[in-house]
């Protein structure tokens, strides 16, 4: 079940490059996170090889699709075949939307793993591919610069210092296939994958289909989105630390950026008042009424333009009347 030697030599420099500290500290233990589709067995393949004895994996089951217990078997069973540990993570997800609680359960589960078995990087199987058909996809939703921006390949496990790292963003998904198929592996095949009822679905036919498109050179403009939101981000702190004052009723802001920092500050106005995070298209409305001078709503707050700048505080309590 080793992978091609140029695999291999492929992978261990790609996973070099963004865990430094793996690569020289043979004590340091990489974690897997394998699903059972052939991106993640891939990965599997790929990092027990390179990694030997180093290597855990886990498999998160969600319980939303009566396969799933199946699959993190199956994954079971593979990974004693390459002498790899491996868990199975049930989670209960929330209500609510199901891709972002599940996300959350998932690695909330991964990190409490983590800690447990003393691993010290997590590794997921995002690729080329993952990255291309959600840049299209997002473009075509008519996303800022903030919902553009590609998965970097190193990271952090959410909520922790855990560092996420996605090996594979410079592999096709045809390659890791490649890999599966040459170990003689059967991976598991999400029925969804084929629902023209997703976005994702008919963006990756589309991609099929445009042979004449670089699939990996539109994942490198993501990243390069990437490090642009990063800048942004980096803008709209300063505009922060430089232009809002707490006032006794909420915040003052007096612009001085740019509009696409001006929207992330103003965003921020929101969240540190005690908002949810805002829709982008809520903020865009929210700036386009104070440019005009008018107050405007959102959320629980009220924002007014006055002196030069715009004040932030939450809205009165109306009494009920009875």
């Amino acid at each position: 079940m080793i992978p091609p030697a140029e695999a291999l030599g492929r992978f261990h420099a790609g996973l070099a490059a963004i865990w430094p500290e793996g690569a020289h500290d043979p004590a340091l233990r990489l974690g897997v996170a394998v699903s059972g589709g052939p991106d993640s067995l891939a990965l599997l393949l790929l990092a027990s090889a390179a990694l030997p004895g180093r290597v855990e994996a886990a498999t998160v089951d969600h319980r939303l699709r009566r396969e799933s217990a199946r699959e993190a078997a199956d994954v079971a069973a593979l990974c004693a075949r390459l002498g790899v540990p491996h868990a199975v993570l049930a989670v209960t997800v929330a209500p609510g939307n199901v891709q972002a609680e599940a996300r959350a359960a998932r690695y909330a589960a991964m990190a409490a793993w983590m800690a447990e078995r003393g691993i010290a990087a997590l590794a997921s199987a995002h690729h080329a591919d993952d990255q291309a058909e959600t840049l299209l996809m997002r473009l075509n939703r008519g996303s800022g610069v903030a919902g553009l921006a590609g998965t970097r390949s190193r990271g952090r496990v959410p909520e922790t210092a855990f560092p996420l790292l996605r090996p594979l963003l410079d592999w096709r998904r045809a390659e890791l296939a490649e890999v599966v198929e040459g170990a003689g592996v059967e991976a598991a095949q999400d029925p969804s994958n084929r629902d023209d009822r997703y976005d994702r679905v008919r963006i990756r036919k589309a991609l099929a289909g445009a042979d004449w498109l670089d699939v990996a050179a539109v994942a490198r403009s993501a990243e390069h989105l990437a490090d642009a939101d990063a800048a942004l981000e980096w803008m709209a702190g300063l505009e922060w630390r430089s232009c809002v004052k707490k006032e006794p009723m909420g915040l003052r802001y007096r612009p001085q950026a740019p509009r696409a920092v001006v929207l992330r500050v103003l965003a921020r106005c929101v969240t540190e008042l005690g908002g949810e995070a805002p829709r982008g298209s809520a903020v865009a409305r929210l700036l386009v009424s104070l440019q005009e001078g008018r107050p405007a709503s959102i959320g629980e707050l009220v924002v007014r333009p006055n002196a030069g700048g715009w004040s932030f505080a939450r809205a009165p309590v109306r009494a009920v009347r009875r």
